[in-house]
């Protein structure tokens, strides 16, 4: 098969990465996704980075050979591009994947930081993630890298994934919880604020609500899928025909039902495919 008319990858410790996919399925119209979550082992944020490396592999090499052994990467290629739509797999493990794996590599971390980088580049930033992604200071060693000159303020927001996942998404509380959260970084107005977890774009009318207008919001998942395209057309691999339906199809590692009932929160529909129950 030729290398555009594969599908994408996509992964992700749970069901987070499917507003990743989202994005993605909106802004790419003519392409196919495989979506893996590893719903037996989430979260990967109390993970030791090796073990989060470990998981990342497996995971990679499963979508891209349909088995999780490094002795079967010369075997054929069922992806084209593979998206890390998971935090912490996206801190720890992508650069790695890059190395190691023969098609290109987008971690949504790298994505939202480069994009905030872009607007701006002296201005302030603030990333607001889970405490763990804040704690490992990835997004600020990326915008340190990328923008040396901009201000970086970070602040955890533990709360918005469990409210998430409560379906409370335009519930006076997540709307208080918000404004609690943002009301110290937003003293020192930044120009950007990136939203560094794949939760919390489900929770972005909420926190427009409880900040200024003029600071432009960075979802790290429209981040990710402006990248992919342009990767996709810089390396002439994008799709040109629109497929058939299913547009995705799905793969967990434990609960397939568990996780159709949870996508119905992240992707406001019926998940767009099958779902299929592997292990690794």
């Amino acid at each position: 098969m030729k290398t555009k008319n594969l599908p994408i990858g996509v992964f992700d410790s749970g069901v987070g990465g499917l507003t990743v996919l989202d994005a993605l399925l909106k802004a790419l119209p003519r392409e196919r996704f495989v979506y893996f979550g590893d719903t037996a082992r989430v979260p990967y944020g109390n993970k030791s980075p090796a073990v989060v490396l470990q998981y990342s592999r497996e995971i990679a090499r499963y979508l891209l050979h349909a088995s999780p052994s490094i002795d079967d990467l010369e075997t054929g290629r069922r992806i084209k591009m593979l998206i890390v739509a998971c935090n912490t797999a996206s801190a720890l493990a992508a650069p790695r994947l890059q190395k190691e794996l023969p098609i290109p590599i987008i971690g949504v971390v790298e994505a939202g930081a480069a994009q905030a980088a872009r607007l701006a580049p002296r201005g302030t930033i603030a990333v607001i993630a889970t405490k763990s992604t804040i704690a490992s200071s990835i997004y600020s060693e990326y915008l340190k890298r990328l923008a040396p000159k901009a201000k970086i303020l970070t602040q955890a927001c533990p709360l918005f994934v469990p409210l998430v996942e409560e379906g409370w998404v335009d519930h006076p509380v997540t709307e208080q919880v918000a404004r609690i959260y943002l009301e110290n970084i937003l003293k020192q107005k930044p120009d950007v604020l990136i939203l560094g977890c794949t939760h919390y774009p489900i929770l972005q009318a909420a926190i427009a609500r409880a900040i200024p207008a003029k600071t432009k919001v960075v979802d790290s998942s429209g981040a990710v899928a402006r990248q992919v395209q342009e990767k996709l057309r810089k390396l002439k691999i994008a799709q040109s025909i629109r497929p058939l339906t299913p547009r995705a199809g799905f793969y967990v590692t434990d609960d397939p039902e568990g996780f159709r009932r949870a996508a119905k929160i992240f992707l406001r529909r019926a998940l767009p495919g099958p779902v299929k129950l592997v292990r690794l």
